[in-house]
């Protein structure tokens, strides 16, 4: 009942487009992982030159384990790179680790949709939860006015992967420019090498809303197809 043939239909080609950015995020890695920038410098030695450039003199540069796990935490002002990230010399490392120091220009300069995305986090990790809860009662109970509260709560997911969208985006645009202002990529090869980076990431992205928006609209149509029928 709550997950019917319905609720697959609705969410397969949201599943496709996942594989499909997967896919294209993995193969954009390797391959370009595999290529050695010409400044034949790491992430790491990458984005501490471009630190310096910008002037964030406040933030701290960790490795952290794992494959594709490169962040920013604007709480504690540290920029993690995954260690072949940071230990690589390839046109990949440039691309990721400018994209994560993009993040942390954002952070200094008070980008609001940063901003706006921060604020949501609070709401999304009661939502997600409270959310299913709320419809699974709701359902059950055959109250269907608390099932719709629980979708409010869940929607609250698709709104934190739109927000999401932007910010993602803006800090690619933000990693192109750091690395053609400073020299650190200016071979067109390399520069069609870090769109390819990057690019690919986004994609994960638009994958993400467009799963959270279908099932969103599963629900929405669920309940509604049950109050028709009511």
């Amino acid at each position: 009942m709550f997950l019917n043939f319905n609720y697959y239909i609705f969410m397969a080609p949201a599943l496709i487009l996942m594989l499909i950015a997967q896919w294209y995020v993995n193969s954009a890695y390797r391959k370009w992982g595999r290529v050695r920038n010409s400044r034949n410098i790491t992430g790491q030695e990458a984005v501490q030159r471009l630190i310096r450039a910008s002037g964030l003199h406040n933030i701290q540069v960790e490795s952290i384990s794992g494959n594709l796990t490169d962040h920013y935490d604007p709480r504690s002002k540290v920029l993690r790179l995954s260690k072949d990230v940071a230990q690589n010399p390839s046109v990949a490392s440039l691309a990721i680790a400018a994209h994560e120091l993009g993040h942390a220009q954002q952070d200094a300069q008070n980008y609001l949709p940063l901003r706006f995305r921060a604020a949501l986090v609070p709401m999304v990790n009661i939502g997600s939860t409270l959310g299913w809860i709320l419809i699974l009662a709701g359902i059950f109970l055959q109250f269907t006015q608390l099932a719709w509260v629980g979708v409010a709560f869940f929607s609250g997911g698709a709104l934190f992967a739109l927000a999401t969208l932007p910010v993602e985006l803006n800090a690619s645009a933000r990693a192109r420019r750091m690395l053609t202002e400073s020299g650190l990529v200016s071979d067109p090869k390399e520069e069609r090498g870090v769109r390819n980076v990057l690019n690919a990431a986004a994609l994960t992205y638009v994958a993400a809303l467009v799963q959270a928006v279908m099932q969103l609209l599963y629900f929405v149509s669920m309940l509604s197809g049950g109050r028709r029928r009511n």
